[in-house]
């Protein structure tokens, strides 16, 4: 059985749940609350993926498609940059030297997998040579926000037993006062390189990148006693494909296509408490929503 959650930022339109009802021949379809409706559905789920997807076309809507036998989850993995902040640090961090348009060209393009993505982070980190380590601070405390709904999705994650996990192709400065202010349990990123107070230019080997954040997946889900079925991860580009394709439930939020194109689910209408009901828990009133 696969189940199809629709979710909007407002009142989900109750025409089109039952259009696309009909278009699937769905075995049921269960209200949640005001903006989201479970259907559930027989089938391929990469062909349902694909009719669900097309269907909703450029409605206000969001989906995400899954086995409804594993939508509960037991551990959440998310990107940090353009995830659970609205903010690709590195480029923040590049306009202190007036270099953003700079960096934010070359993050662009690894983004969307034009470019490896280590080659691309040392040529950026290059660019950052001379900049203080305390312009990390001033960031963190101006610039760097939680993306929409990232704080609800990490408090009531945890509060139905599900660890959360940080994993960036950025860098520990941002990523630890970022987990702690979200209250995340673990964080993993690259480390700047940094004498006397003053970045030098270099990054410390080995680079965290997409191989990397797949791996951290797998070892949190070893140290659990669970299978990728078991988790949920998030992310927006090409540096989090492995990592999301390999989650029994990979949410693509804000995306590039070559993400929006693998994930089992896509937000980008909504804000990430979406992935609260993905994995069958109102956010509202954090009761449990049926799996079968």
């Amino acid at each position: 059985m696969i189940v199809v959650t629709l979710v909007a930022p407002g009142p989900l339109s109750p025409q089109l749940v039952a259009s696309l009802v009909g278009t699937l021949g769905a075995h049921r379809a269960d209200r949640v609350d005001e903006q989201a409706t479970d259907i559930y559905v027989e089938g391929d789920r990469r062909a349902i993926r694909e009719t669900v997807f097309t269907h909703i076309h450029d409605a206000p809507v969001d989906a995400i498609v899954q086995p409804a036998r594993t939508r509960r989850k037991r551990l959440l993995i998310s990107d940090m940059d353009s995830t659970l902040i609205g903010q690709e640090c590195i480029d923040e961090l590049a306009a202190v030297h007036d270099l953003k348009p700079r960096v934010a060209a070359i993050t662009e393009r690894a983004m969307r997998g034009e470019l490896a993505f280590a080659d691309a982070l040392i040529e950026r980190v290059k660019l950052l040579t001379g900049i203080p380590e305390s312009s990390i601070e001033t960031l963190l405390d101006t610039v760097i926000t939680p993306s929409p709904g990232a704080a609800e999705m990490i408090a009531v994650a945890k509060r139905n037993g599900i660890r959360t996990v940080l994993v960036s192709g950025g860098f520990m400065h941002f990523a630890e006062p970022v987990a702690e202010r979200l209250g995340i349990d673990a964080a993993f990123a690259n480390r700047l390189i940094a004498a006397d107070g003053i970045l030098t230019g270099a990054v410390a080997q080995p680079i965290l990148g997409a191989d990397e954040k797949k791996v951290r997946l797998l070892t949190e889900c070893e140290a659990l006693g669970i299978t990728p079925e078991d988790a949920i991860a998030l992310g927006d580009g090409a540096n989090d494909l492995a990592m999301v394709e390999t989650a029994g439930l990979g949410i693509a939020y804000r995306p590039k296509p070559i993400l929006a194109a693998a994930a089992d689910g896509v937000l980008r209408h909504c804000d990430l408490t979406a992935a609260l009901y993905a994995m069958g828990i109102a956010p509202n009133t954090e009761s449990s929503v049926s799996s079968v």
